[in-house]
C-alpha cells in the first residue's frame, strides 16, 4: 500500500475533509500536519496537545505513538480527531476535551462545570498530607471543591481521614462525587451545595483547604482563551482578587479544632497580603510554600 503523504498547504478546509479523502493518514503525518495547525492557531505546546489527543482517540499512551508512525488512521479515527483539534484550535483546553486530568498520579473527570486541576495546586496537597499525617483521623473541609482532587487526593494519601466537600454548583459537585466514586474514596467524604462555610454550620474540622477564585476582576478579559473558558465563579475574586479570603480567614477559625489547619492556594504576588489579613484573628501564620516556579502559591495558618 503506497502512503500519500499530506501537504504542508493544509487549512480548514482540509482539517474538515479529513475522514472523507481517500488520502491515507498515518500517526505520524497526523501529529506533524496538527502540530503546524495548533501553532498557526496560536495554541501553546502545539505538538504535545495534538499527542494527547490522538492517543486518547487510539487508547493508547505517547510512546505507542513513536513506535507506530507509519500506522494508518481509520476513517472513524480520523473523524473523532477531527472533532476534537477543531475544539483545541477553537481553544478550549485539552482537558475539556477528552474529560480528564492527571493530578497528583491520580486520574480526575472533569467538565466544564469545574476548573482544570494544575500542578501547582499539588503543592498544596503535599503540605497539608505531610501535615495531617500524625492525625489518627483528620477531618478535613475542602470549600470549592471543584471536581474535587484536592480532597479526594488528600483521602487517597491519608486512609484514615474524613472528607466534606462544599460547593455552590450542583454540576461541579456531580462531578466531584463521580470521582470520589471512582477513586474509592465516597464513603469517606460527604458533599455539600453551598456557600462556603454556609453547609457545614456548627462543625469543626482538623484542616480547612481552598483554593478559592483570586483573579481581580479587570484582569479576567485578558486571561488566556482556555481559562476563560473555565467557570467564572471559580476564577473571579473581587476587584482585588481576595474577596474570598477575607471571608474563609474571618471566619476560619470558628470552624477549626485548636492546632487546625487553614491552608489556601492563592494566585502569584497574593500570598503576604493574605497572610496579613489573619492579624487579630486566632490564626497564626505558620508558612509561605513556593510552587515548582518559585512563586508564592500556599498560605498556610494554624489556629491557636
Amino acid at each position: 500500500m503506497r502512503l500519500l503523504q499530506p501537504s504542508k498547504a493544509c487549512g480548514l478546509n482540509r482539517l474538515n475533509k479529513m475522514d472523507k479523502t481517500k488520502e491515507i493518514w498515518t500517526i505520524g503525518a497526523i501529529l506533524k500536519w496538527t502540530g503546524q495547525y495548533f501553532q498557526e492557531k496560536g495554541v501553546d505546546n502545539p505538538r504535545l496537545d495534538a499527542e494527547v489527543l490522538l492517543s486518547h482517540i487510539l487508547g493508547q499512551d505517547r510512546l505507542h505513538l513513536y513506535v507506530h508512525f507509519d500506522q494508518p488512521l481509520t476513517r472513524g479515527e480520523l473523524a473523532s480527531f477531527r472533532e476534537m483539534v477543531k475544539k483545541r484550535a477553537g481553544r478550549m483546553s485539552v482537558a475539556y476535551i477528552i474529560g480528564h486530568k492527571e493530578f497528583m498520579g491520580l486520574d480526575f473527570l472533569v467538565s466544564p462545570a469545574v476548573l482544570v486541576p494544575r500542578p501547582d495546586t499539588e503543592i498544596l496537597v503535599e503540605a497539608v498530607s505531610t501535615r495531617l499525617g500524625n492525625f489518627a483521623a483528620p477531618r478535613i473541609l475542602d470549600i470549592g471543591t471543584g471536581s474535587g482532587a484536592i480532597l479526594i487526593s488528600l483521602l487517597k494519601s491519608l486512609p484514615s481521614g474524613l472528607g466534606t466537600a462544599v460547593d455552590i454548583s450542583p454540576e461541579a459537585l456531580a462531578v466531584a462525587k463521580k470521582n470520589a466514586q471512582s477513586h474509592g474514596v465516597n464513603e469517606r467524604a460527604q458533599f455539600c451545595l453551598g456557600n462556603v462555610f454556609e453547609p457545614v454550620a456548627g462543625q469543626v474540622f482538623d484542616c480547612v483547604v481552598s483554593n478559592p477564585p483570586y483573579i481581580p476582576d479587570g484582569e479576567l478579559a485578558a486571561l488566556a482563551p482556555e481559562v476563560r473558558g473555565e467557570p467564572q465563579l471559580a476564577l473571579a475574586g473581587g476587584v482585588d482578587g481576595l474577596d474570598f479570603y477575607r471571608r474563609i480567614i474571618s471566619e476560619g477559625a470558628i470552624y477549626l479544632a485548636a492546632g487546625g489547619l487553614l491552608v489556601l492556594e492563592v494566585g502569584a504576588g497574593q500570598a503576604r497580603e493574605v497572610a496579613l489579613l489573619a492579624e487579630n484573628t486566632p490564626l497564626k501564620n505558620n508558612a509561605i510554600i513556593k510552587d515548582y516556579a518559585g512563586i508564592e502559591r500556599v498560605v498556610l495558618m494554624v489556629k491557636e
